[in-house]
C-alpha cells in the first residue's frame, strides 16, 4: 500500500497505512537482519514449499480466526502443522473460533487472502486483532513469511517478529497451539 504524505510532505498521516515501505523502514531503525526472496505469487502451502523449498528456516502458514466475542485473531504456525480449531481457544485464551471473512482481513490487516502475515500487524490498530505465534517459531532461528504480499518472502528470527509486534503496540500471545493427529 502507498504511503499517505501529510500536507508538509512529512510522512505518512496518523493512523495511514504503513505498508511494506513502513515495514522496511521499522527493519531498519530497529536493526533486525533478514532475508528478502522475490518469487512467483503463492496462495498456498504446497506453493510455499516450492519457492522455499531451497531456503533455511521454517515455513509458516497463517488462520485469520474470529471467537464467538466477535475478537480477531492472527495465528501463525508452521506449515505441516493441521491445527485443532476446538482446542486452540483454551491454549490462546478465547472461545470457540472460526475462520473469519475476507472483508474482515481487509478492513483490519489491510491484506487479501493468500497474503495472510503476522507483518500485516503494522496496519492493524492495536487491540483490534492479536496476533498469536507457535511457540516453536518464536524460539526458531529463522522463519519465512510473507512481506505483505505474496510474491516475497522475509526470513527473520521468531524473537524478531515478536519484537516488531511489540514495537507496533501489540501485545503478542506465544503459545504451543494444538494440533490434530492422524487423518
Amino acid at each position: 500500500m502507498p504511503e499517505m504524505p501529510l500536507p508538509g510532505g512529512e510522512g505518512p498521516a496518523p493512523g495511514a497505512p504503513r505498508g511494506e515501505a513502513g515495514l522496511r523502514a521499522d527493519l531498519a531503525a530497529l536493526a533486525i537482519p533478514f532475508a528478502s526472496h522475490e518469487h512467483e505469487a503463492v496462495f498456498t502451502v504446497a506453493e510455499s514449499r516450492g519457492a522455499e523449498r531451497d531456503w533455511p528456516g521454517a515455513s509458516t502458514k497463517n488462520l485469520f480466526l474470529k471467537d464467538v466475542a466477535g475478537a480477531f485473531w492472527l495465528v501463525t504456525v508452521p506449515a505441516e502443522a493441521r491445527v485443532d480449531l476446538k482446542a486452540l481457544p483454551q491454549a490462546i485464551g478465547c472461545r470457540r473460533v472460526s475462520f473469519a471473512k475476507a472483508d474482515d482481513m481487509e478492513r483490519l490487516l489491510g491484506i487479501r487472502p493468500g497474503s495472510v502475515t503476522p507483518l500485516a500487524m503494522i496496519d492493524a490498530a492495536p487491540g483490534s486483532v492479536t496476533a498469536v505465534l507457535d511457540e516453536g517459531l518464536a524460539a526458531a532461528d529463522r522463519i519465512n513469511i510473507h512481506p505483505l504480499r505474496n510474491t516475497g518472502t522475509l526470513g527473520l528470527a521468531g524473537a524478531d517478529v515478536l519484537r516488531l509486534l511489540r514495537h507496533w503496540g501489540h501485545a503478542p500471545v506465544v503459545a504451543p497451539v494444538p494440533t490434530q493427529t492422524g487423518d
